[in-house]
């Protein structure tokens, strides 16, 4: 009986989260496509430059804390409010050091072009803002995805009127780079409202409760931060080598092979808590729940990835016209990377569960450095072509073989292994 509340739970979870993606994608897309086709390769691919450092300093800005935050949510409830009021206040203060941090770098390494250096100090307002995601956390732990789901669909509704009112006025540059702090004051708002309304415990900072979250969250930070090392390496890469052009036709390519990937988070995000709650009720159906899981994954992925290799072209020049039609090859080479990139998301409630957390940084640093030293290699052959073929190898790598040289993580590749062939799921 407990198996078949959870699922169902999980499917009304994953339902909410999906169907307001939908829209989110709908909408992302369109204003995107436009986007994209206002600003030409150079100037599109100057913005997702910037918002690269955003996600490259992502990682240190959450500290590692959204890993962590919904199993203290179960251990102790009695706290939430503290906890969850302690989380957001050291996300603030991470995320005002790491914009300073991100606007010093960009002033030295692009010191020569000034437009790059206003460009990406704007995009780092939005990391001061992105810190109120965390009340999603609340609100999954409670099976209340509906509430984030609307609240999110409602930030992007606000951030496709911004860019749609910029797009007919013929704004320039600057004005795009705001986008994103758009987004995430919204959300940020209405998240917070609804945490209100749900008559979320107060809000409270404790110094010890900061302690054993970081205590248990520090792992992450450092795995995060290499795991940004190969997700946005290429882009920063080809930037210092090819020029923003290249990031722009490489945006292009990888924005649309992700450009479903909400699916897999929303599936991901919905079974997390049941697997938390598992661990201490059932090993059995602890490790059956992970190979569902997994399997949904991989196999999904797999699909989506045929359909782009076969109909790739098509849609890359519908879209985005023939100014893009060197993002092709990216497109085609990239949908692959979503398969192995999520199962290693889809992993984490395993290390939660199992507190393996300290061995994600061995992990993501062999990853990382696989990732650089790739790129350094194959960009200067192959291109734009080559940096996608870098981030697959690499994230292949860390997903499916790193782990069995690691005994600890081997029963979870064991079981990733066993979910890929289909065995012991049922």
């Amino acid at each position: 009986m407990k198996l078949s509340f959870f699922r169902n739970r999980e499917v009304k979870n994953a339902g909410w989260l999906i169907s307001g993606k939908v829209v989110q994608m709908v909408l992302s897309l369109v204003v995107g496509i436009w986007t994209a086709r206002y600003l030409g390769p150079g100037d599109y691919g100057t913005i997702n430059y910037g918002n690269s450092f955003i996600s490259f300093f992502m990682s240190f800005c959450t500290l590692g804390i959204n890993s962590v935050i919904v199993k203290e949510f179960a251990d102790s409830p009695q706290k939430t409010g503290e906890t969850l009021g302690t989380a957001i206040t050291l996300r603030i203060l991470s995320s005002f050091l790491s914009a300073v941090l991100i606007i010093g770098i960009v002033a030295f390494i692009d010191f020569d072009e000034p437009m790059t250096i206003v460009v990406v100090a704007l995009c780092s307002i939005s990391l001061l803002f992105h810190v109120f995601d965390t009340f999603n956390y609340w609100f999954q732990y409670h099976y209340k995805s509906h509430v984030t789901a609307i609240a999110t669909l409602l930030a992007y509704i606000g951030t496709a009127v911004y860019r749609i009112v910029l797009l007919s006025t013929g704004k320039s540059l600057l004005w795009f780079a705001m986008a994103m702090s758009v987004d995430y004051i919204v959300l940020g708002l209405v998240l917070y409202v609804a945490y209100k309304r749900q008559n979320g415990p107060p809000l409270s900072f404790s110094w010890a409760t900061g302690k054993q979250l970081l205590g248990k969250s520090y792992h992450y930070i450092l795995s995060g931060m290499m795991v940004a090392i190969y997700v946005q390496t290429d882009k920063l890469m080809l930037k210092q080598l090819l020029g923003e052009v290249s990031v722009g036709y490489y945006t292009v390519g990888t924005t649309v092979c992700g450009m479903w990937v909400f699916v897999l988070a929303a599936i991901i995000d919905a079974v997390y808590p049941t697997i938390i709650r598992l661990h201490k009720e059932s090993k059995a159906a602890f490790e059956t729940k992970n190979r569902q899981l997994y399997a949904i994954v991989f196999y999904l992925s797999v699909i989506v990835s045929l359909v782009f290799l076969l109909l790739g072209d098509k849609l890359i020049l519908f879209m985005y016209g023939e100014e893009y039609r060197a993002s092709i090859n990216v497109l085609k080479i990239a949908t692959w990377y979503t398969t192995f990139s999520y199962l290693g998301v889809a992993r984490s409630a395993w290390i939660v569960c199992e507190n393996q957390q300290k061995y994600l940084k061995y992990t993501s640093m062999g990853a990382a450095i696989t990732n650089v030293l790739l790129n350094a290699l194959l960009i200067p052959i192959w291109g734009i072509e080559g940096a996608a073929i870098a981030s697959l190898v690499s994230q292949s790598f860390t997903s499916l073989v790193l782990p069995f040289m690691l005994k600890p993580l081997r029963p979870n590749a064991k079981l990733m292994l066993e979910a890929i062939i289909l065995k012991n799921i049922r």
